[in-house]
């Protein structure tokens, strides 16, 4: 029988326990083992095991118990002692305030959702952990960030297997109450959903000293439909979705408004939170009385969009119809129409007018983009150049910033322990040549505290599969083969992610009897944990982790290959921390970053990888393996099998080999050779404080700073930069490049200069710059790693309005070169040329 309502029952604390209350309340704990230690205390099964969140842990606790504890002099001093390094953390200068004056007071981080911990399950996978990452990372180098998300009352769905090994998805109601978030008085936000106000209250977390704002339309304000909008995480169709994304975006520029936040710059997580550029361009229409594309150069210097996939079906699409019923009322209040509307999500390729595309809104309002790995940076280039069709691709503004991971989050106490006493204790932020520290810790040192967390992973995975089964019906007697399942001295290869097809989760069992003899050899066993979720749409995801699920049943492998269902944050924690070996199989170049990898480096596990993603850019022979990649396969099923073979050749022939290759200690030590040297290599560029650092400097300063310029002065700057915008569009058909010439100079080997004439048309020779492009020629007579050197003007040219250019160059070795000339537009409101969608290249 259902209950009409639930509700939960607080116990009351005493008030010895309060600074244990106040360290729950604050998501910093994810990182703190001390913390960790102290909720272990509290209830070990419920925060290790079952991933509870310690708050609710607190709120639901035996009154007995608690009072128990607070007669426990070594728990309280604990407690207290935790609870004061947590206050004195969050006013200590770091890494920002250190740096001296920046033009950067604030950055607003918005994601629709954040993976801070299992205990907050407001995240579905590698974007939301992502997002959390950063929000720590943030706090520990002492940035400025606030973040808004969205309060989803069911979150992302719990998963079980019923006995076909077909996933079945459960979406239990949450009380934000009973969680680590507090209730912001006395504010409520309304947003419009086709023509109907809702209202949103907002949940804070905290994050160390980040403050994360999350809006939760599931209250009384609005009807029973619209407090549904925020009901689940990535639940429903398109409309759910844009309604989600018009709270999230519109929504949370509001919500920062009445919070008296006063954000320089707006970092969209993705283009889900798109629309709140539609937001701030309306402020600055009806407060300041700005045009729309003068409101549009004014907000665009201070966004920045980072693209996450690889693939365009990844990206949200809008029907025309949706838009121009939730969004009529934004185009009649700034007295624009749908045609305008539509226009800035346009995407190419597709009939005007018809589809919004979330990602093209994202990048034409946004001052800078950015892609999560060097590849997929080149991969988001190609796959957007439409929207700058002029633009040679290589020039298509997007850079990359690749992702980092939270090393404290993810590393086990044990290598925890090594770092502190090899780096010392601030080892995630250590510059490189401090992790070479990690070269002179013991064999046997190392060694233990891997045997240690397999160990911690080997209970996890038999308390898992143990409780799995009795869910499913099976008695006691028929789960006794889980106390043996997986072996802690056996080589432990973890798989875990979403189960989407191009992941390829199914890539080893293409060979099943060669899989069974990896699993069954007597002296050198190998075994497999498998963990992840399908999306509950995707139909062929769902497929794929049943074959997994079915091979996992096999009576004589299913000690050896095991399946961990409900895949979150504590799931994937362990499986870092106890894996050997990480393997990743996606199709390349479909993964854009896939941070699992990184956090098993921390672990001193090692990765077995295709080259995509962040292993693409980060690989050697030295710190790991890498699976040829069969792109010029003549088919998919061709491919698989060339790449499955590919994994078997390097387990069997390398992996095995060296791992079980024993000195007289029967310890590793070639193995653990390679360990070293990933972790030193790698540690400090997968860390996520070293990302982070990357988005200050690289980008979130100059967007501070360019956004004052516009902003400033009564937006003079920007109405200026429309005025101009307006003037190049009008003259640019009369500018080009007619000729080039070049001549060889005698004052040295490989020195030529180059002249070109220039025709301006009507603009001045400062709305443009030159640029002679040089570089080495290949087969196909394209520039390989062109150079780009300015050009000065030197004289008249042939015709009236035409300059004659010139520059000086040295080519540094013999072989085929080749040049071109370009002329770009430039203005000093405007950091790449590329922005303006224009450029005349040399005629041929």
């Amino acid at each position: 029988m259902k209950a009409v309502q639930t509700f939960t029952v607080v116990s009351q604390l005493p008030p010895e326990l309060e600074p244990l209350r106040a360290v729950a309340m604050n998501l910093g704990w994810a990182d703190d083992e001390r913390a960790h230690d102290l909720f272990r205390r509290l209830d070990r099964e419920a925060f290790e095991l079952e991933g509870r969140d310690p708050a609710e842990i607190l709120a639901t606790e035996s009154q007995e118990q608690l009072d128990r504890l607070a007669a426990d002099a070594s728990f309280t001093s604990l407690a207290g002692a935790v609870h004061e390094e947590l206050r004195r953390s969050l006013d200590e200068p770091r890494w920002f305030q250190d740096r001296g004056a920046s033009p950067l007071q604030e950055v607003a981080y918005f994601s629709p959702e954040f993976g801070i911990a299992a205990a907050l399950p407001q995240y579905s996978g590698g974007l939301g952990v992502l997002a959390g990452d950063h929000l720590k990372a943030a706090n520990d180098l002492g940035l400025p960030l606030v973040a808004i998300g969205l309060f989803y009352r069911h979150g992302y769905f719990r998963q079980q297997l019923d006995v076909t090994g077909w996933q079945v998805e459960r979406f239990p109601r949450l009380d934000p109450r009973a969680m680590a978030l507090e209730a912001v008085p006395d504010i409520k936000v309304m947003v419009e959903l086709a023509g109907v106000p809702v209202y949103a209250r907002l949940w804070r977390a905290r994050v160390g000293r980040i403050e994360l704002y999350l809006l939760d339309t599931d209250i009384d304000d609005n009807d029973e439909v619209n407090r549904l909008t925020c009901d689940r995480l990535y639940g429903g169709g398109v409309e759910e979705r844009i309604r989600q994304e018009i709270v999230l975006g519109v929504g949370g520029i509001r919500a920062l408004e009445a919070l008296g936040r006063r954000p320089q710059v707006f970092h969209m997580n993705e283009g889900h939170a798109g629309f709140l550029a539609l937001e701030r361009i309306r402020c600055l229409m009806t407060d300041h009385g700005l045009s729309f594309s003068e409101a549009r150069e004014a907000s665009r210097p201070s966004a920045l969009f980072t693209t996450h996939t690889p693939v365009p079906a990844g990206i949200d699409r809008f029907p025309r119809e949706l838009m121009e019923r939730y969004f009529a009322g934004w185009c009649r209040d700034l007295g624009l129409t749908v045609d305008d509307l539509m226009a800035i999500g346009h995407e190419p390729g597709t009939p005007d007018g018809e589809v919004f595309n979330m990602a093209a809104m994202g990048l034409r309002m946004a001052g800078r983009a950015n892609g999560v790995a060097q590849l997929h940076g080149d991969v988001s280039r190609r796959m957007f150049s439409g929207l700058w069709p002029e633009i040679p691709v290589e020039d298509v503004p997007i850079t990359a910033v690749t992702n980092g991971v939270h090393a404290p989050t993810w590393t086990s106490p044990e290598m925890s322990a090594l770092y502190r006493k090899a780096i010392g204790p601030h080892w995630p932020e250590a510059e490189p040549e401090q992790w070479r520290a990690m070269d002179d810790v013991a064999d046997r040192d190392l060694w233990r505290a891997r045997a240690d967390a397999k160990e911690r992973l080997v209970g996890y995975a038999r308390h898992k599969l143990r409780q799995a089964a009795l869910d499913k019906g099976r008695t006691p007697a028929q789960v006794t083969w889980t106390d043996e399942a997986l072996d802690p001295n056996a080589l432990t290869i973890g798989f875990a992610r979403r189960f989407a097809t191009y992941k390829r989760a199914t890539l080893l069992f293409r060979d099943p009897e060669r899989l069974r003899r990896l699993l069954l050899d007597a002296d050198r066993p190998v075994q497999f944990v498998f963990a992840g979720k399908a999306h509950p749409a995707d139909e062929p995801g769902h497929h794929l982790l049943q074959q997994v699920a079915e091979m996992a049943s096999e009576i004589d492998i299913r000690h050896r290959l095991v399946f961990l269902e409900d895949y979150d944050i504590s799931v994937g924690r362990m499986l870092v921390q106890g894996c050997d070996v990480w393997l990743n199989t996606p199709l390349r170049p479909n993964e854009a970053c896939g941070t699992s990898g990184m956090k098993v480096v921390f672990n001193g596990g090692l990765n077995l990888s295709i080259l995509d993603g962040w292993w693409d850019e980060m690989y050697t022979p030295e710190v790991g393996w890498a699976i040829p990649s069969a792109e010029t396969a003549p088919d998919v099923e061709t491919r698989n099998d060339l790449e499955s073979s590919s994994v078997y050749e390097l387990l069997e022939r390398q992996v095995v080999p060296l791992y079980y290759r024993r000195a007289d200690n029967d310890i590793p030590t070639e193995w653990l050779a390679k360990v070293k040297r990933s972790v030193v290599r790698l540690g400090p560029q997968v860390e996520s404080t070293r990302m982070l650092r990357e988005y200050v400097e690289r980008l979130y300063e100059p967007a501070a700073e360019r956004a004052g310029q516009m902003m400033g002065d009564g937006f003079e700057r920007a109405r200026g930069l429309v005025r101009w915008t307006r003037h190049l569009e009008r003259a640019w058909p009369g500018v080009s490049v007619p000729s080039t010439t070049y001549q060889e100079l005698g004052d040295g080997p490989g020195r030529f200069a180059v002249e070109a004439q220039v025709a301006l048309g009507d603009l001045e020779p400062d709305d443009l710059t030159v640029e002679l492009v040089h570089g080495a020629i290949d087969l196909d007579e394209d520039m390989r790693d062109p150079q780009v050197v300015p050009m000065a003007v030197v004289g008249d040219g042939d015709h009236p309005g035409w300059r004659r250019y010139r520059a000086e160059v040295t080519f540094p070795r013999s072989g085929t070169f080749g040049y071109t000339v370009r002329a770009v537009p430039s203005h000093p409101d405007v950091d790449d040329y590329a922005q303006l969608g224009r450029v005349a290249i040399a005629q041929t």
